[in-house]
């Protein structure tokens, strides 16, 4: 078996796919989690106003909407969780995806202070982060509310990792790559798009340039001027398509090298690493 054909099993992708079919797909499966852990009530997730937050927050109101209706259980209810470090940019964005979305709740955190003072305590300690580790620590601290909340509130958190995201490994390391659940899992960045697009979501929100937003020095820094291959390749690539050898590679060595990213602490019985 080829790597690509390993990767396309590994993540679930299809390379073809039925909006509607995927969308009852993701709710279906928010929903059952619930019924079965009969203990949880809320599903806690940041909304960044970019595509993945939108959808995954559509996608997760709509499941308890649901749920509320079926099982006559008030107490089911989706929170959206803002996030800004500071003042966000494009909170334009982030207020039309939660004007589309309509939460149940929303609960603001401003994160700047949190992660500024682990910063100097870190800096008091002899360590001085470089602007890219300081994004990781954004991703961390939002991703440590979004726990606490839950925690308050009988929660799950829940995750925006995609197959486009998981075969570059192009998140954080526990910070945004660390949820309790990941409803659009197996869908690529195109494939995503469709599901917003059949959801009558605004164009602009799934049709915005992606980026982590995390570097203070390069802010709103474009995702495929970090990753050197657009999501238009890593789609076709994901779909099973032949693409450019370079991109290819490039896609590979991502995958191969965050491999760790997709693994639960290594212990002595793993062997990945060793290849």
């Amino acid at each position: 078996m080829s790597i690509q054909k390993k990767i396309i099993q590994v993540l679930g992708v299809k390379p073809f796919i039925n909006p509607y079919e995927e969308i009852r797909i993701s709710i279906n499966f928010l929903k059952s989690y619930l019924k079965v852990n009969t203990l949880l009530q809320t599903l806690v997730l940041g909304i960044s106003g970019g595509q993945d937050s939108t959808l995954t927050g559509i996608l997760s109101q709509i499941a308890i909407r649901e749920l509320r209706k079926e099982t006559n259980r008030k107490e089911y209810s989706f929170i959206a969780v803002r996030l800004p470090y500071g003042v966000q940019t494009d909170e334009q964005d982030c207020q039309e995806a939660l004007s589309f979305i309509q939460p149940d709740r929303i609960i603001v955190v401003n994160i700047k202070d949190a992660v500024l003072t682990s910063e100097r305590s870190l800096k008091n300690a002899g360590i001085i982060l470089s602007d890219l580790i300081r994004g990781n620590e954004k991703a961390r601290e939002r991703m440590k509310v979004q726990y606490s909340i839950a925690g308050m509130t009988k929660g799950l958190v829940v995750g925006t990792d995609h197959a486009a995201e998981a075969v570059t490994g192009f998140y954080t390391k526990y910070g945004d790559g660390g949820s309790d659940i990941n409803p659009i899992f197996r869908l690529n960045k195109r494939q995503g798009k469709k599901l917003l697009k059949t959801l009558g979501c605004p164009e602009r929100l799934y049709m915005k340039n992606p980026t982590a937003d995390l570097e203070d020095e390069r802010p709103a820094l474009n995702d495929e001027a970090i990753l050197k291959v657009t999501y238009e390749q890593i789609d076709d690539y994901l779909e099973g398509h032949i693409i450019d050898r370079l991109a290819s590679n490039l896609i590979e060595n991502w995958y191969l090298n965050s491999e760790h990213k997709r693994h639960l602490p290594i212990t002595v019985f793993d062997e990945f690493w060793k290849k």
